[in-house]
């Protein structure tokens, strides 16, 4: 039978059975081999959001308390796997047209509004003078001292000075500025895999629950239904102790030619993210020329509404003298530079300048949110397999760390949160100290280590062995 239809063939007995079904259960009622039941039953438990139940006589019993909408297929999880394709392509879309826009606009009107100053002062300058001629070597003459001043003030020692280091492009000094860094741990689902794959193997194939939650930082039912999916990527399958403590068991990643061992149980620390890898000055050099854009945008969105059109002489010396000489640089090219003013150099670049500082401030506040859950989900693991190392006398100062990574700001209420999680694998006795001190004692969980050492032990530590080569493609 295609494997598709063992399948379909499983779930559909599933779905008949209201209280759940063992391993025995879906062989009676498929006639399927017991080496397919058991290596989709996981994979259904995953789909469908199944619960894991140990009965009295020790056998693992497979309940669904969600019924049966798969999280994987149908008409829902396809919308939501296509709104979220869609989603990620329009996001790196307007992201990249956005910083383009940035590019332009930060630059573009920060260097447009000082040219525009720079020719209105000489324009003034040289409207002292009689002539037109006198006017023309007015303006030239500004021009060339400016110029002159730059080369000639211009210190030269600096040419000779080595660089110290490489400094970074503008365009991506602005797009950290607002946009931030990359993603730290973009590859963190395999970091994570990967240590869990090493404990296991370091472990004689066997992981249980609480290991799990040291490695993944989640309470007792987001680990059990992550440690199903990983079950149904490494052909993992659960199975009893003869203590009745639920176990996963990878038998095929034993089979390894490396022999390196592994053995600690040191989960992988997720980073926080960095607001931004720019200097302090480069930043501040951002803030001036984003204010020089909101200062004129403001000025010329301003003047447009209050001053409105110049006709007469009159009006013109009325106003102020820079948008009168903006505006009737305008008037020569447009048939009504008011509104070319007040869109062009008033609400665009105030729009701009406003998103430029609103965008970052956002991504602070946002940022600091998704750090203190990186510190506390760091914490967790932390506590958690502190916890599974000393079950007994667990005090919540013990729990704490001096890790920057791993220090949410109520470490108090993140110790109890641990203990609490972890109660709800292994409920404590919880006693008070000499120094009325609380302390923990998850004696069940001290009971789980016991015969999860004991189910280790008892495993054939050949079944591990390649053994010697019988083949060989090169021969």
């Amino acid at each position: 039978m295609k494997t598709s239809g063992a399948y379909q063939k499983i779930v559909l007995s599933l779905k008949r059975r209201k209280n759940g079904a063992t391993v025995a259960d879906v062989c009676a009622a498929t006639a399927l081999p017991l080496s397919t039941v058991s290596e989709f039953l996981p994979k259904a438990a995953d789909e469908y959001s199944g619960r894991l139940q140990v009965t009295e006589s020790g056998e693992i019993l497979y309940t669904f308390p969600n019924g049966f909408t798969s999280r994987y297929r149908g008409f829902y999880a396809a919308l939501k796997k296509a709104a979220g394709g869609f989603s990620r392509v329009m996001r790196s879309v307007l992201t990249f047209l956005f910083k383009a826009w940035i590019m332009v606009m930060l630059v573009g009107y920060f260097v447009f509004f000082i040219a525009l100053v720079i020719l209105s002062i000489a324009a003034a300058g040289s409207s002292k003078n009689r002539s037109s001629s006198r006017s023309g070597t007015s303006l030239f003459n500004f021009l060339w001292r400016v110029w002159f001043y730059n080369e000639v003030a211009r210190p030269r020692y600096r040419k000779t000075v080595k660089r110290e280091k490489q400094t970074r492009p503008i365009h991506k000094a602005v797009f950290s500025f607002v946009f931030g860094e990359d993603e730290p741990n973009k590859d963190w689902e395999e970091k994570e895999r990967k240590a869990i794959i090493a404990y296991i193997q370091a472990n004689n194939g066997v992981i249980s629950l609480p290991e799990y939650m040291a490695f993944s930082g989640q309470n007792s039912l987001e680990a059990e239904d992550s440690i199903l999916a990983f079950c149904v990527q490494f052909s993992g399958s659960p199975e009893a102790t003869e203590e009745g403590t639920i176990v996963y068991r990878f038998d095929e990643l034993l089979l390894r030619a490396d022999s390196a061992a592994f053995s600690e149980l040191s989960p992988p620390v997720k980073q926080l993210k960095t607001f931004s890898s720019n200097t302090k000055s480069t930043n501040v050099w951002f803030t001036v020329l984003n204010a020089v854009n909101l200062f004129f945008g403001s000025y010329f969105l301003y003047h447009s509404v209050a001053t409105g059109l110049l006709i007469t002489p009159e009006q013109y010396q009325a106003a102020s003298y820079l948008y009168a000489f903006t505006h009737m640089l305008f008037q020569t090219g447009a048939s009504d530079p008011v509104t070319l003013l007040k869109v062009a150099l008033g609400f665009v670049p105030l729009i701009f300048s406003l998103f430029f500082w609103l965008i970052p401030a956002m991504r602070f506040f946002s940022e600091s949110k998704e750090n203190d859950e990186i510190k506390l989900s760091n914490f967790k693991r932390f506590g958690f397999g502190k916890i599974w190392s000393t079950p007994l006398n667990v005090e919540i100062k013990d729990l704490s760390v001096t890790a920057r990574e791993c220090c949410p700001r109520n470490m108090a209420a993140a110790g109890e949160q641990v203990v609490k999680d972890m109660g709800a694998v292994s409920s404590p006795d919880i006693e008070i100290g000499e120094k009325f001190e609380t302390k923990y004692s998850f004696r069940e969980l001290e009971a789980e280590k016991r015969a999860l050492e004991k189910y280790r032990n008892s495993l054939n530590p050949g079944r591990t062995a390649l053994g010697e080569t019988v083949f060989d493609s090169g021969e």
